[in-house]
């Protein structure tokens, strides 16, 4: 009897040490995986998403449709790869303007990261819509979000229970806040992002991130990039970073 009860002890025992293993595998990126050059089995195979992050929101959304709600996922874990086609296509489309370097770069960043310094690399970060009957031709435009737009009841239902499953908007809509305009449709997993973004930071102090983006023949000049690090990936919402 005795022994019995041992054994059941150590099996408990044993099961929180895996449970608490694999959680402190999701909050541990390589640099590959931090700027998007490299996924595995910590995401989610239907999307890449963070696993942890794909079942919160999995019961964010769950939430939501009992009162006709359905939350869906329009972006979600974008690699290097794909964030570099998004940047190189804006870069060549002001740069057929005529307009000066910096001028273009100052643009690009108005909405959309450096390659190897989005947040969307990590998994852990999601661009929502409401599915509606009849969807607009745009998407991710900030009047959808707001008044009567298509999404509205979507966004004021995520304003007032969006944390309880760990979910923040990134980029509000606050006065002081710098870098990266409002995205009223851009949410991050805290519980993982926060701690993604100080290893992201840490790295980012060794030049370690800067040498990967060079490495990618992306031309960022290292004074341009320092400010751009302390402008736009620091100026998120206040509850996404960590003291």
């Amino acid at each position: 009897m005795k022994l019995t009860l041992i054994n059941s002890i150590f099996i408990i025992l044993f099961i929180k040490n895996i449970s608490t293993y694999s959680q402190s595998k999701n909050d541990i990126y390589t640099l590959n995986q931090l700027i998007g050059k490299e996924t595995s089995t910590l995401h989610n195979p239907i999307n890449k998403l963070n696993i942890n992050t794909y079942n919160a929101f999995l019961k964010m959304k769950e939430e939501a449709l009992k009162e006709g709600i359905d939350i869906q996922i329009v972006s979600g874990y974008r690699s290097f790869k794909r964030q570099q086609q998004i940047f190189s296509k804006k870069y060549l489309r002001y740069k057929k303007l005529g307009l000066l370097e910096t001028v273009i770069l100052n643009k690009i960043i108005e909405y959309s990261t450096i390659p190897g310094t989005s947040r969307h690399h990590w998994g852990t970060d999601i661009d929502i819509i409401q599915r509606v009957k009849t969807m607009p031709k745009n998407l991710l435009v900030t009047k959808n979000y707001e008044a009567m737009g298509a999404f509205c009841k979507m966004k004021e239902w995520m304003d007032q229970n969006a944390y309880r499953f760990g979910f923040y908007l990134v980029y509000t809509n606050q006065a002081n806040r710098s870098g990266f305009k409002y995205e009223p449709w851009h949410y991050s997993y805290a519980p993982i992002s926060k701690k993604l973004l100080k290893q992201f930071l840490t790295l980012e102090k060794n030049n370690l991130i800067y040498e990967e983006i060079q490495k990618s023949k992306i031309n960022i000049d290292s004074f341009y990039y320092k400010k751009y690090i302390n402008t736009h990936i620091k100026g998120v919402n206040p509850l996404l970073l960590i003291p």
